[in-house]
């Protein structure tokens, strides 16, 4: 990871060696430890004239828990709503493991990938929203078993066996049976939790989930997080208010403003000593 972490897109840096693999003095990066899995080049994002992301370098490495924390409107669940392509970039490309994620090569060339084309990558990425999107119509079970059975094409008897360990996991084996409408807020989201890692994904995108609870059910919710993330070796790229938890999961913070990284490192170094004035006022602000 480069130590110049306030200049974030600057021009590409080389290893010692020569290498063109390091970071670049500005690009984000988790801890370089394993396979590069997520890469953002020079994406660009703008709704009308207001730009969100501003040529964005960024890379998290498998296996990584990155949190991404800064004031509302600076890009973060903008990140997230790219990697689930819900969005397209303006400009730049987006890399999840050896695969364009909203490009796709044709012909020698890198052209925008077809709806297909981006369902067939997105496979790999499960997604927990603000809002838990539960299927109200379902139960529980069958909430969590649907996507397996009817895009990875499972077993139903397979996938129902993977809900109910996920059921489990999450402490909600007692409530299998019932439909969305009769949990509280904070079980519908550790559905939502166990419904995106039936899916075996290879990246868990977080969106603030726990924004949307009661204060009281907030705990529970992050209890079964951190268990997912001290005993799992899923990827994690996390959009949160919560900084105790951030702290707490994260191999890598990274503080996003006016869609740039403006500063990242390890959460000891973030929390306790930002090098960055605008990270130091939102960090006062909020802690």
């Amino acid at each position: 990871m480069s130590a110049d972490r306030d200049t974030p897109n600057t021009q590409p840096a080389q290893h010692a060696d020569g290498g063109p693999d390091a970071p670049r003095p500005g690009e984000a990066a988790a801890p370089a430890e394993g396979t590069e899995l997520i890469r953002f080049d020079k994406v660009t994002k703008r709704f009308g004239a207001h730009t969100v992301l501003d040529a964005l370098d960024m890379k998290v490495y498998t296996g990584k828990h990155v949190t991404l924390i800064g004031p509302s409107g600076s890009g973060k669940t903008t990140i997230l709503r790219l990697m689930m392509t819900l969005l397209k970039p303006d400009e730049g490309t987006i890399k999840l493991g050896d695969r364009y994620l909203t490009h796709e090569e044709k012909g020698g060339k890198l052209v925008p990938a077809s709806d297909r084309y981006s369902r067939e990558v997105r496979k790999n990425i499960g997604m927990v929203f603000q809002q838990f999107n539960l299927f109200p119509n379902m139960k529980v079970l069958r909430n969590i078993t649907e996507a397996p059975v009817h895009v990875l094409g499972l077993d139903k008897d397979a996938a129902e066996e993977r809900a109910r360990e996920l059921l489990e996991l999450v402490g909600l084996t007692a409530h299998l049976d019932k439909y969305p409408t009769q949990l509280s807020g904070g079980q519908q989201q550790r559905v939502a939790i166990a419904r995106a890692l039936a899916m075996r994904p290879q990246v868990l995108l977080l969106d603030e989930v726990t924004s949307a609870l009661d204060p009281e059910l907030v705990a529970g919710v992050l209890d079964v997080l951190r268990d997912i993330a001290h005993t799992t070796d899923i990827t994690m790229l996390c959009v949160t208010h919560e900084m105790n938890f951030a702290r707490d999961i994260s191999d890598c913070v990274m503080m996003f403003d006016a869609g740039r990284v403006i500063e990242y490192g390890p959460p000891e170094q973030i929390f306790t000593e930002p090098a960055h004035e605008r990270t130091r006022e939102f960090l006062s602000a909020v802690l």
